[in-house]
């Protein structure tokens, strides 16, 4: 027994002295970092193994904290977000090799709808893969949809089996961010509060500018509200649900963002009219109308938009009204050039598209003169389509938008069909939750485009997961108790 310990003892130092000698020469000979960074790169490769899950966590914890390689690196030829897309590729090898040893996969979250719809989605990038101008970057682009895919959908959608660790994926996104919301709001107090153009750039390093911030704070603004008024939550969660809905909302007004701001108060109405089940035919009819009326007096409309002189301020109001400012303000003006870039694009290769990610390396030759404002580049390095519709139009071509609309439609229609049939009140907040959450970016992917980010993909295909879990746990309970379709509380908190 003694000599087992011994020898223990001794190959732990052993190995202990020889890694602190390994990393003082390459430190002081080749001022070189590397192995000091592999303990941490081996626990993470124990955790890929051994828990794929506490991983998924732990990626979604960093999510807000990421930052891109060539903030470290700049002169890099290729940029990734780190450490959250080293460790999704792990997590993608890992549960690729653990399917082909088990040759299985949960056959109720592949079958689903939504599944299916995701699927044809990632089939049709493929082929664009196939006939894009650069492949080498349209492959790129599908490798991150689908560890985005496989990470946090389909893994996720496991974690949520049953209705479980919903509440948990969502804190654990919520409190890094907050920490961003705190940093960059004192970051902005040394430029006063009320200076819209630091709000631009006092998000850095965590988040590109200003609308992806705003976007994602404005997706998980309906959770932390909700778990606010979740009578059957305890009262010290309630609390700190209070305190974190206080804190994202400051941080979503400070982002001045006018897109999000309007996706929130668009997915709010959306849930009041789910809430007071307005019938659908009524609905059907106030859209047609509401188009009707565009149609008839569009001539009026643009005129009156084209009047709209007002452009982006620190002034709320000001800043509100400068969102149907079409002929002064540099931000809507330089999104319609993109729009009529990827537009003119689509006409160009209607079928497949230029290929997946390849927007923003094309479309400077699309750029009219006259549509031209004063932050173009003749270059057309300006970033992409700033459109979740558009851009996939250019780079998918016809088919390509048709599946991600296909795909968010499935999504909202199970989400409702799920709301409507569920009989428990936390069930019910979760769904509703998700549904919002996931419209406000619906709403916000009109006029900005995020999901090739981690920043955006962890909300956006997790609350997918969270609605097809929910679904298919009360499809089996149906199943087994046909007359209790609801979910019991105490099995699944």
């Amino acid at each position: 027994m003694f000599k087992k310990s011994f020898i223990k003892l001794a190959l732990f130092y052993t190995i202990s002295i020889l890694f602190i000698l390994l990393n003082v020469y390459f430190i002081v000979k080749k001022d070189a970092f590397v192995i000091s960074i592999l303990p941490l790169a081996l626990a993470v490769l124990l955790v890929i193994i051994f828990s794929v899950q506490r991983l998924i966590y732990l990626v979604v914890f960093f999510t807000p904290l990421s930052m891109t390689l060539r903030e470290f690196l700049p002169g890099m030829p290729f940029d990734m977000y780190l450490p959250t897309e080293p460790l999704l590729f792990g997590i993608l090898i890992v549960f690729g090799l653990k399917v082909l040893s088990e040759r299985k996969f949960d056959k109720q979250i592949l079958l689903h709808p939504v599944s299916v719809a995701i699927l044809f989605h990632l089939i049709w990038i493929f082929l664009s893969c196939l006939t894009s101008t650069m492949p080498v970057v349209s492959f790129k682009f599908l490798l991150s949809r689908i560890w985005f895919v496989v990470g946090f959908y389909l893994i996720a959608a496991k974690i949520f089996e049953g209705g479980k660790n919903i509440e948990k994926y969502v804190w654990l996104y919520v409190l890094p961010l907050m920490g961003v919301v705190f940093y960059s709001t004192y970051r902005h107090l040394g430029y006063g509060l009320w200076d819209k153009q630091a709000a631009h750039f006092v998000v850095g390093p965590f988040y590109n500018d200003h609308t992806s911030y705003g976007a994602l704070l404005a997706m998980y603004l309906p959770f932390v509200v909700g778990f606010t008024f979740f009578k059957l939550g305890e009262k010290k969660h309630r609390l700190m649900a209070m305190g974190a809905s206080l804190v994202i909302f400051t941080g979503l007004i400070l982002s001045y963002s006018r897109a999000a701001w309007l996706s929130v108060v668009i997915a709010f109405g959306v849930w009041a009219v789910i809430k007071l089940k307005i019938r659908f035919r009524t609905l059907v009819i106030t859209f047609v109308s509401l188009v009707g009326f565009f149609l008839v007096f569009q001539t009026q409309i643009v005129m009156y938009l084209e009047r709209n002189s007002e452009e982006s301020s620190a002034n709320f109001m000001e800043h509100i009204s400068s969102m149907s400012n079409i002929t002064t303000d540099a931000s809507n003006m330089e999104r319609i050039n993109r729009w009529s870039c990827a537009i003119r694009m689509f006409k160009e290769k209607p079928v497949f598209g230029y290929g997946p990610g390849t927007y923003m390396f094309q479309y400077a030759p699309f750029q009219l003169k006259k549509d031209r404002t004063i932050i173009s580049t003749n270059a057309g390095d300006g970033g992409n389509a700033h459109s979740e519709y558009l851009g996939p139009l250019a780079e998918q071509g016809l088919p390509g938008m048709l599946m991600l609309l296909v795909l968010i439609g499935v999504v909202i229609y199970s989400a409702i069909k799920t709301y409507s049939r569920a009989t428990d009140q936390r069930q019910k907040m979760l769904i509703m939750g998700a549904l919002t959450g996931l419209l406000t970016y619906y709403l916000h992917g009109l006029a900005n485009n995020f999901l090739d980010t981690d920043k955006a993909s962890v909300p956006f295909w997790g609350f997918t997961a969270m609605i097809v879990a929910i679904d298919l746990h009360n499809k089996n309970k149906a199943k087994k108790n046909p007359e209790q379709n609801g979910p019991d509380l105490e099995k699944i908190s």
